[in-house]
């Protein structure tokens, strides 16, 4: 089984649950999903099965869109509903005020990465230092939210503001983080209420099934080069498969950064990559 599958995942399980209910219906352990959605998130999650794990890190790289759920006058340890309140005030902040802020955030900034993450640091994952109380300096990194608006009506409710974002944001991003910096730049604390991935790279809503969907056997298996449409797709001779075969490094015969050469049986057998004037393996699929 070598392919893609894109699902819509549910609230409450992991990322890796779902992987796992789904490894069980195919019978593989050459299973993986190529960017994790908290418990409490929904959307999508792009999973790949046997050799297509040998391109997961191209997936790596793809803008991701979501819709968040945005509560100011909150603050907790996450950064989302599911941590412990450390802060609440009463806000009162116009509707333009709010608008003016969201939009100002497209572009480039300095996002610090939330404690609650897997991200490294010394070798231990931030989460490890949080849950033994031990004070780190959070990283920092420069993001990229291509696009953000206000796709709600702002709701008043007990001294406390309501509000939906949609976004495009780069690899790295954290959305509870840039709900985060939203607030501060208004002035106040803010919390993640809700997420939804609707897009990663070229896959949304409208092409995921539920993991529902897929034990039920309605799905739809997308082919490795499917996945990656602007990638060239190149048939070779016997002579030249022979060389890609064997990994042999050759004078670059593509135009563009990178090809899936196929023999001339249509099997795919390498992803090629340029280097310089020559091209060499990149992934093969023997």
């Amino acid at each position: 089984m070598n392919g893609i599958l894109v699902i819509n995942k549910e609230t409450g399980p992991t990322s890796r649950d779902v992987v796992n209910i789904i490894s069980k219906k195919f019978n593989t352990k050459k299973i993986g999903h190529t960017g994790t959605l908290d418990p409490g998130a929904s959307g999508v999650l792009v999973v790949c099965m046997g050799k297509a794990l040998k391109v997961a890190e191209l997936f790596n790289n793809d803008d991701k869109e979501y819709i968040a759920g945005v509560t100011l006058g909150i603050e907790t340890d996450t950064i989302d509903m599911d941590g412990k309140i450390i802060k609440e005030e009463e806000v009162n902040i116009s509707k333009e005020k709010i608008i003016k802020v969201v939009n100002s955030f497209k572009g480039s900034y300095q996002q610090e990465v939330p404690l609650y993450s897997a991200v490294k640091v010394n070798g231990r994952k931030l989460y490890e230092y949080a849950r033994s109380g031990v004070a780190i300096k959070l990283p920092v990194k420069n993001v990229c939210i291509k696009d953000i608006k206000l796709i709600s009506d702002i709701e008043y409710d007990g001294g406390k503001i309501y509000f939906k974002i949609k976004c495009t944001v780069s690899k790295g991003t954290y959305i509870r983080s840039l709900v985060r910096d939203i607030g501060k730049e208004l002035g106040t604390v803010a919390v993640m209420n809700s997420l939804v991935r609707t897009r990663q790279g070229i896959f949304s809503l409208s092409d995921s099934k539920t993991v529902y969907d897929i034990i039920n056997d309605n799905y739809k298996i997308i082919s490795i080069t499917d996945a990656f449409p602007n990638i060239e797709k190149i048939n070779v001779d016997d002579k030249m498969a022979f060389k890609i075969k064997n990994g042999m490094i050759l004078d670059n015969f593509f135009n563009d950064d990178m090809a899936f050469i196929f023999d001339d049986g249509n099997n795919l057998i390498a992803l090629y990559k340029k280097d310089g004037n020559k091209c060499r393996a990149y992934k093969m699929f023997l």
